[in-house]
């Protein structure tokens, strides 16, 4: 099967639909899947359900999505940076699943390992915890939380083989690989397409069996918080 298309768009066809599920991996601005993201926003798809760590900044990542009304709900763990999601949660408009953060990335994993379900102590007590299945193990009381997956996961690796092998650098490994997972689809936009074999097979963070389509992208790569002071005088 090949896998490698030409952009994100040629990547997106035919797999998007309103009311979808999507994961969508990165840590802030950091490994986040730039191209799709621009893709999906042209695509005009909404009522989208998105699963990430955070929204992106206003104006950039996820953001864009959520400045033209294309999420319905967020499942995330962190609203961060992101001013226009805080207005759209509190104002109704907004859905939010919020999650602790390690419940989060261990909900994407245990969905991409076929794991329904899961106890976690963390939450226990707090209103994480309303609603949520009690249960008592060697003295200790866990919640029950549920596996999740998606549609169509979008993920952003540094290097790739046309298999779909993936490589992630330092930070932009969070969330990525599990959600690479747990899509009924994943599409894997890459630095750099390298030829088979090239890849050493320990340095593989994601077999290509769970990777169906990739491109080479184009990325800013901003930073999410510039601090600067002055230089100080000689």
């Amino acid at each position: 099967m090949k896998k490698v298309y030409p952009d994100a768009k040629a990547a997106l066809d035919g797999l998007v639909f309103d009311g979808m599920t999507l994961m969508a991996g990165g840590f802030g601005l950091c490994g986040i899947p730039e191209n799709a993201i621009a893709a999906l926003h042209a695509a005009g798809v909404k009522d989208l359900t998105v699963i990430s760590n955070n929204c992106g900044v206003d104006g950039f990542g996820l953001g864009v999505l959520l400045d033209a009304k294309q999420i319905k709900k967020m499942v995330s763990s962190y609203v961060g940076e992101n001013k226009e999601f805080e207005r759209q949660f509190l104002s109704g408009e907004l859905e939010l699943e919020f999650n602790p953060q390690g419940t989060l990335a261990e909900r994407i994993r245990a969905g991409g390992a076929g794991i329904p379900g899961f106890f976690t102590k963390t939450g226990v007590g707090t209103m994480i915890a309303e609603g949520k299945e009690h249960r008592e193990f060697n003295g200790e009381t866990y919640i029950m939380e549920t596996g999740l997956t998606a549609d169509v996961s979008i993920v952003k690796a540094w290097k790739a083989d046309p298999e779909g092998n993936l490589v992630f650098r330092k930070t932009a490994r969070n969330f990525n690989p599990m959600m690479a997972t747990a899509g009924k689809v994943t599409i894997a936009e890459v630095e750099e397409i390298v030829e088979l074999g090239a890849l050493d097979p320990d340095h593989i963070h994601t077999p290509g069996i769970f990777v169906q389509r990739l491109f080479k992208g184009e990325f800013e790569k901003r930073i999410e918080q510039r601090t600067i002071r002055e230089r100080e005088s000689a």
